[in-house]
């Protein structure tokens, strides 16, 4: 029997429903427009005609962008910084946050008192600088000269990723560990074969999050890659912006299109991998964050 709505309820869901709408409004409006001003004529765009739907459609600077070898190499860059650094972040966090969800680990407490305090305080650009610079000089002694490694290895761990993984494999049932304890199993199999298979929502959420930095990352890996042939995509895009508002790129055809519209072209394409994914680990993003984030 379907239970009758007070009018309060109704009242609330009605501006609930209203707010979200223009929340996603508001969220999809600027994709449309990029979307909108990629296959744009020049006219329309330099004109400012643009509002929402394209005008004077056209594929030229999309085709512009596809005849660029400079941007599909920026682009596989961005590919291997976000696939390898998403799954060395991923084990290295899930190794940390094993060991700190333990009470038996010796100076649990303070270890796991240490990761929270830097979130509460940060050591700022100076200790990231270092450590990177740190890691950087232990691979050059060893012959590994890869800037790209170099970004995956140094700036993988973040203390808030860990806290959720840990928070999620305190979940875990005591009993099932015991267990796997009784038939034998090592700390590498009940890490490995119990809590990552039962924590997969937080696992994918973390990558999730993981994933997502890497892709859009930008100032560090600005800082750290200085050859020209291993930057990102947001660097390659970053760079690109710079040489128009300076007026210097001319590797274009101004006559056929607008620059704003190549410039747009670069924004649609670094986002579809990222469009193309959520959908699939989605699912596991609201139940691995109630899991992680919350503390019994």
């Amino acid at each position: 029997m379907n239970k009758r709505l007070d009018r309060s309820e109704i009242g609330f869901k009605i501006v609930a429903y209203f707010l979200l709408t223009i929340f996603a409004v508001a969220c999809l409006y600027p994709f449309i427009y990029a979307i909108s001003c990629s296959i744009s004529g020049k006219e329309a765009i330099e004109s400012g005609k643009i509002i929402l739907l394209p005008i004077n459609v056209q594929f030229a600077a999309f085709s512009d962008i596809f005849q660029r070898t400079s941007f599909w190499l920026c682009y596989a860059n961005t590919l291997f910084l976000t696939f390898f650094g998403t799954l060395f972040s991923i084990l290295v966090s899930i190794i940390g946050a094993y060991a700190l969800s333990k009470e038996r680990l010796p100076f649990g407490r303070a270890l796991n008192f240490l990761l929270v305090f830097t979130m509460w305080f940060s050591a700022g650009l100076f200790a990231t600088k270092f450590f990177y610079d740190l890691t950087n000089n232990a691979f050059k002694s060893i012959g590994i000269i890869d800037e790209k490694w170099m970004v995956v290895i140094a700036m993988s761990l973040n203390a808030y990723n860990i806290v959720l993984l840990r928070n999620g494999f305190r979940g875990v049932p005591k009993e099932i560990e015991e267990a796997a304890l009784v038939d034998g199993a090592n700390e590498f199999q009940i890490a490995s074969k119990v809590y990552t298979p039962i924590s997969k929502a937080t696992i994918a959420t973390v990558a999730l999050f993981y994933g997502i930095a890497r892709w859009n990352g930008y100032f560090w890996v600005a800082q750290t890659i200085t050859t020209e042939e291993q930057i990102p995509l947001q660097v390659y895009i970053r760079n690109f912006l710079d040489t128009y508002v300076k007026g210097t790129d001319t590797t274009f055809d101004k006559e056929v299109f607008s620059v704003q519209s190549l410039f747009y072209c670069m924004i649609v394409a670094s986002v579809i991998p990222i469009i193309i994914i959520y959908p699939f680990i989605q699912k596991y993003f609201a139940a691995g964050v109630n899991l992680g984030g919350v503390k019994e």
